[in-house]
């Protein structure tokens, strides 16, 4: 039997934070960057008069489209398909109009994986695998399996975790 990897989708597989940025620096012409964010979230630097405008962007089904993937990330879930398993446990809950979305998104650009390997939840400890790849750590508590820290801007200070920094690290740790 081969052991299953879950994945997470924003900030993880693909690079929601950019836009994110770039949708809350058009509305309210300002100039927040990624280097802005080291070690907190977007929510944590804007006005709060901002927040639930900033909060809501996933709500707004456009936000998914054409977000980039991060570099790599494709090939990789590729390369890891033919070895383990693969899950994409994406938390959709606190945004139910992104289901649809995201599904489209996870098709298009995952062409090889089957929709029935698609998982929308909210607490990941629910799901089941040897291993998580995720943005936030926080989805590793009661996870059973080893939670592995994909590096972004806001996670950057969190220690005691096993991380990589990027897909090509990914590939180097599930197939050295």
């Amino acid at each position: 039997m081969r052991k299953r990897i879950a994945i997470d989708m924003d900030e993880t597989i693909c690079d929601t934070l950019t836009r994110h940025l770039d949708w809350y620096n058009t509305e309210f012409q300002q100039n927040l960057t990624k280097a802005d964010l080291y070690a907190t979230k977007i929510y944590h630097k804007v006005p709060e008069a901002h927040v639930a405008r900033v909060r809501a962007y996933p709500d707004i089904p456009a936000f998914f489209d054409d977000i980039p993937p991060y570099d790599n990330a494709i090939e990789v879930i590729r390369e890891l398909h033919e070895s383990y398993e693969i899950v994409i446990a994406t938390a959709a809950m606190e945004h139910p109009t992104s289901f649809s979305p995201k599904y489209e998104w996870l098709v298009k650009y995952l062409p090889f994986l089957s929709p029935m390997n698609f998982i929308f939840c909210g607490k990941k400890n629910v799901v089941h695998a040897d291993y998580l790849i995720d943005d936030s750590a926080r989805h590793f508590e009661g996870f059973v399996g080893q939670g592995i820290l994909f590096s972004a801007p806001h996670n950057m200070a969190e220690l005691g975790q096993v991380r990589v920094n990027d897909w090509l690290e990914v590939r180097d740790y599930f197939l050295r």
